[in-house]
């Protein structure tokens, strides 16, 4: 509580003790404060005691809101997951599959080159407590799984989404880690190989069903536990 004082017509100058002191900053703030320094200086410098600095509020009033480093991680890795999904949803959900899924591969590069640390911290590994949560991450990759099931066919979406996201992921990680040392257009090579991923997916739905799959699927299917 702050001590404030009011004046009282009938006794003077006297203490208020019951206002409340103003917030000094928010969650949105030590996020968006997160995010700077870690594109800035990098995870290795993304402490508490920095953002506190950078939000004007000592360390312990950081506590308040953020439990710990590992917390603070992961609000900027939700942070980051969500700006990528709203990338990625802009695409749209209509119009030719193959068009759409390389929007969606070309959006995910530009995130990733204009926000690099931010890209890296979300397939970074760590401890559960600083990993994005489950529904966030499922919100933001829901337009790709979307567009791969109109490619691949619905029993095989899952399967096919982590086969776009490992090939794009590992084409862009590669490119930032400045891996491509061969020569030859970059930008090329990445239209090649989105098209050749959304072509793949697309023959492998037309293809006559292989009865094994079907049974595997089955197996995968009940082994799965009802919702309570």
């Amino acid at each position: 509580m702050a001590t404030v004082n009011s004046y009282d017509p009938i006794g003077g100058l006297r203490e208020d003790n019951h206002m409340p002191t103003p917030d000094r900053t928010s969650v949105a703030e030590i996020v968006q404060a997160g995010r700077d320094i870690l594109e800035s200086e990098g995870v290795a410098r993304l402490t508490m005691q920095a953002v506190a600095d950078k939000v004007g509020v000592r360390a312990p009033s950081l506590y308040k809101r953020v439990r710990n480093r590992d917390d603070l991680i992961r609000l900027i890795s939700e942070s980051a997951v969500r700006d990528l999904g709203e990338r990625l949803a802009a695409v749209g959900t209509s119009g030719d599959p193959h068009q759409r899924l390389a929007e969606m591969a070309h959006a995910v590069r530009a995130f990733a080159h204009a926000h690099a640390e931010a890209y890296r911290l979300i397939f970074a590994p760590g401890p559960d407590a600083a990993k994005p949560s489950l529904d966030t991450l499922t919100e933001a990759v829901r337009p790709v799984m979307r567009v791969v099931e109109d490619l691949a066919g619905p029993e095989d979406t899952l399967e096919a989404a982590r086969t776009v996201t490992a090939w794009v992921n590992g084409f862009i990680s590669m490119e930032l880690a400045g891996a491509f040392n061969l020569g030859g257009d970059i930008d090329r090579a990445f239209e090649f190989g989105i098209a050749t991923l959304a072509n793949a997916l697309a023959r492998a739905r037309d293809r006559a069903p292989d009865p094994r799959n079907a049974a595997r699927r089955r197996t995968r299917a009940r082994s799965i536990p009802e919702p309570r």
